[in-house]
């Protein structure tokens, strides 16, 4: 099983991304796919975390998710205020909007890290919601990018499932798009011998 932690503000559509890929995931044919808001009331700006859950088998626990394989965040300012890659597990994979590099975000730690520019994208793209650029849905590709999981059809047909038909096109348009332009530094893998050394 998988388990995916959504990290946004309220109002940027983080129940909705991880309501999206347990969609793609159930048309892909895992057996077991789960979402859920995790953190009490969606207020907008206040920081809010949604999840995910997938796997090959039926999904038996119904317990929030402590510590996940994937941190998706859709705003980079959150890196400051929660404890994302406290929540992450070691190997895990963390993706971010942000126009930065991997390198340049200074994550020390064994994760593998992405960056896309997902608000440039939705500008780019006039995909404008309450004057917000819309940055859940390109994520989307970035996660089908990073991890591999759910492919891009699928992820259109789970868009197709929860918006109208004319929303699902603009919006697997910028899937697309962050899908091409993710940015991955794969984690960093000691030489042997290094932890034995650090121990002394």
């Amino acid at each position: 099983m998988k388990e995916i932690l959504w990290h946004g503000r309220g109002g940027q559509g983080v129940v909705l991304a991880a309501q999206i890929l347990a969609e793609g995931a159930y048309i892909q044919g895992y057996g077991g796919v789960t979402s859920a808001p995790t953190f009490g009331p969606e207020r907008r700006g206040a920081p809010v975390v949604a999840s995910t859950r997938i796997s090959r088998e039926t999904i038996r626990t119904v317990a929030q998710i402590e510590v996940g394989d994937v941190a998706v965040v859709l705003d980079a300012s959150l890196l400051g205020i929660v404890d994302i890659l406290g929540r992450l597990k070691k190997g895990g994979s963390i993706i971010i909007n942000t126009p930065l590099s991997p390198e340049a975000l200074g994550i020390e730690g064994c994760y593998d890290i992405a960056t896309v520019d997902a608000t440039e994208i939705a500008v780019r793209s006039r995909l404008i919601l309450g004057g917000m650029p819309v940055v859940n849905t390109p994520m989307l590709g970035a996660f089908s990018r990073v991890t591999g999981l759910v492919t891009l059809g699928n992820i259109e047909k789970g868009l197709k499932r929860k918006m109208p038909p004319d929303a699902a096109r603009t919006n697997f348009t910028v899937v697309q798009s962050a899908y091409e332009t993710t940015i991955i530094q794969p984690k960093e893998e000691k030489p042997h011998g290094t932890e034995e050394s650090e121990k002394r």
